[in-house]
C-alpha cells in the first residue's frame, strides 16, 4: 500500500526541483532626463564626493560624526537591518530544511517554488532596509550641515544686530547730548531711542533663535541639549561653490530612496509566486515517533522508515476562488509599488532640478545682495555727514541706518540659502558614496555570501503562467 502511494505521488514530487511560480521580477524601464542644468562643468560629481570633503569645516565634520555613531533613528535602522537579516535566516532555512528526527515533525515539499519565493522576497526586504539605513545617514548628514549653516547664519545676524545695536546706543547718547543743548528736536532723541529698542529686540531674537537652533543640533547628534563648538565664520566658505551634478541616468543607481522603492518592489513580486502556488496541491511529508529520509528517491524503498505521508492535494481545488482571488490582491499590490518606484524616481529628477535651480539663482542673489549692502553703507555714511551738517533731517539718517541694517542681514541669509541648496543638492543626488569607494559611505554589512542566492529560472513544467512576467 505505501508503494501505491508513493509511486502515484511521483508525478507530482518529480517536477519540484525546478518549478517556481509567480512573474520573475524584471527591473522597471524609467526614462531619465537626458541632462541636468549643470551650473559647473568640470570636476567629479559633487555626490561621488564624501561628506568631509564637501562639508569644509572640521567643526561641522566632528558634529556629523558624532550624529552617523549616536544619532538614534539610525541607531534603529541599523537593527531594522539586523531584524531583516533575522528574518532572511529563519526564511531560507524553512526553504533548505529536509531532514526531521522527532516524535511528531512535518517536511513540506516546495513543489512549487512558494518556499523560494518567500525567501527572494524575505532577500530584497533585506536590502531595502539596507538603503533605508544609507538613506537615513544621508538624510542626517545633510540635516547636521543644514542646521549647522543655520547656527552660522543666526552667529552671523547676531553679531550684525550686535554692532547695529552699539552704533545705535552711541548715536542715541549723541542725540541726547545735543538735545540738552538745544540743537535738535526731542523728536529725532526719541526716533533715536526707538531704533535702538529695535536693533536690541534683534539681539534677543538672535540669541534666543541660537539656542534653539544649538538644540535642535544637539537632538541629531542623539544628545541632551549642549552649546555646539563653532569653525567657520559663514563668510569663510563652508562648502564648495563648484558644484557639478552628474548625470541623471545615475541618480536610479544612486539614490537611496529609489533603490528602496526597488527592492520593495522585487519583494512584492515574489509575493506573487507565493499565492501562485497556493492555488496548486502542496506535499507535505508528516512523520510521527520516527525517522524520515531527505532522499524522495528513497521513497519507492523500503529503507524510509516513518509511519505515514500524506499529500495535501484537495485543499486548494475546495479553495480554488479564494486562491485566486489573493493572487489578484498581490498583484495589484505589485502594481501600487510599481508606480510608487515611478514616482520615487520622478520626485529625485524633481528635487535635483530644483536645487540646481536653487543654486544658480542664489548665486546671483548673493551677488546682488552684497552690492545692496555696499551701496546702503555709503547710504548711511552720507546721510549722517548730511545730518551733521544741518542740511538734512534726521529721519533721513534712520531711513539710511535701518535699510543698511536689513541688508546686511539679507546678504548673510542669501549666503547660507545658497550653501543650504548646495547641501539639498548634494542630498538630492544620493551624496556620499562613491561606486568606485564604497567605503566612502557609512553602510550595512553586506549580505554574507550564504545568504545569496541567484534567481532561479522557471521550469518549462510548471503550470501556465509560472514564471511569466
Amino acid at each position: 500500500m505505501r508503494r501505491l502511494l508513493a509511486l502515484a505521488l511521483l508525478p507530482i514530487v518529480l517536477p519540484a526541483g525546478g518549478c517556481l511560480l509567480g512573474p520573475n521580477y524584471e527591473p522597471p524601464q524609467l526614462e531619465a532626463p537626458a541632462s541636468f542644468p549643470q551650473p559647473a562643468t568640470t570636476g567629479a560629481a559633487i555626490a561621488n564626493l564624501p561628506w568631509w570633503e564637501v562639508y569644509q569645516d572640521p567643526a561641522l565634520q566632528e558634529l556629523i560624526r558624532i550624529a552617523i555613531a549616536e544619532n538614534q533613528d539610525l541607531g534603529i535602522a541599523i537593527w531594522r537591518i539586523e531584524e531583516a537579516r533575522a528574518r532572511y535566516g529563519v526564511t531560507r532555512a524553512d526553504q533548505w530544511n529536509d531532514f526531521a528526527v522527532g516524535l511528531g515533525v512535518a517536511w513540506e515539499v516546495d513543489l512549487w517554488g512558494k518556499l523560494r519565493r518567500l525567501t527572494e522576497a524575505a532577500r530584497a526586504e533585506l536590502l531595502a532596509e539596507e538603503e533605508n539605513r544609507r538613506a537615513i545617514t544621508i538624510s542626517l548628514v545633510a540635516e547636521v550641515a543644514r542646521e549647522y549653516l543655520l547656527l552660522r547664519d543666526l552667529d552671523a545676524q547676531l553679531d550684525i544686530s550686535q554692532r547695529t545695536l552699539a552704533s545705535r546706543q552711541d548715536s542715541t547718547r549723541l542725540i541726547a547730548e545735543r538735545f540738552k543743548g538745544g540743537i535738535v528736536p526731542e523728536l529725532d532723541l526719541r526716533q533715536a531711542e526707538i531704533e535702538q529698542a529695535d536693533a536690541a529686540a534683534a539681539v534677543s531674537r538672535f540669541e534666543r533663535l541660537i539656542a534653539q537652533s544649538e538644540n535642535a543640533l544637539s537632538f541629531l547628534l542623539g544628545r541632551n541639549p549642549q552649546a555646539i563648538p563653532r569653525g567657520r565664520a559663514l563668510a569663510e566658505g563652508q562648502v564648495p561653490l563648484e558644484v557639478p551634478a552628474g548625470l541623471p541616468s545615475e541618480l536610479l543607481e544612486r539614490r537611496p530612496d529609489v533603490l528602496t522603492a526597488a527592492a520593495q518592489l522585487h519583494a512584492q513580486t515574489a509575493r506573487i509566486g507565493v499565492a501562485e502556488a497556493l492555488r496548486w496541491p502542496t506535499l507535505g511529508l508528516t512523520a510521527a515517533g520516527g525517522l524520515e529520509s531527505p532522499d524522495l528517491s528513497d521513497l519507492l524503498t523500503s529503507n524510509a522508515a516513518f509511519w505515514n505521508i500524506g499529500a495535501n492535494l484537495f485543499g486548494p481545488l475546495f479553495e480554488f476562488g479564494k486562491n485566486k482571488r489573493r493572487v489578484e490582491v498581490e498583484r495589484a499590490i505589485t502594481e501600487q509599488l510599481l508606480l510608487n518606484y515611478e514616482k520615487t524616481a520622478h520626485n529625485a529628477f524633481r528635487e535635483v532640478a530644483d536645487a540646481l535651480a536653487a543654486i544658480r539663482f542664489l548665486r546671483e542673489e548673493v551677488a546682488i545682495r552684497n552690492g545692496q549692502v555696499e551701496s546702503a553703507t555709503v547710504a548711511a555714511r552720507l546721510s549722517r555727514a548730511r545730518y551733521d551738517g544741518g542740511v538734512t533731517s534726521y529721519l533721513e539718517v534712520l531711513d539710511s541706518e535701518r535699510s543698511q541694517f536689513q541688508a546686511e542681514l539679507q546678504a548673510t541669509e542669501a549666503l547660507r540659502q545658497q550653501y543650504a541648496a548646495i547641501v539639498d543638492l548634494y542630498l538630492a543626488l544620493g551624496g556620499g558614496w562613491n561606486p568606485e569607494d564604497p567605503q566612502a559611505m557609512p553602510r550595512a554589512e553586506p549580505v554574507p555570501e550564504w545568504m545569496r542566492e541567484p534567481a532561479e529560472p522557471a521550469s518549462q513544467d510548471a503550470p501556465p503562467g509560472a514564471g511569466a512576467n
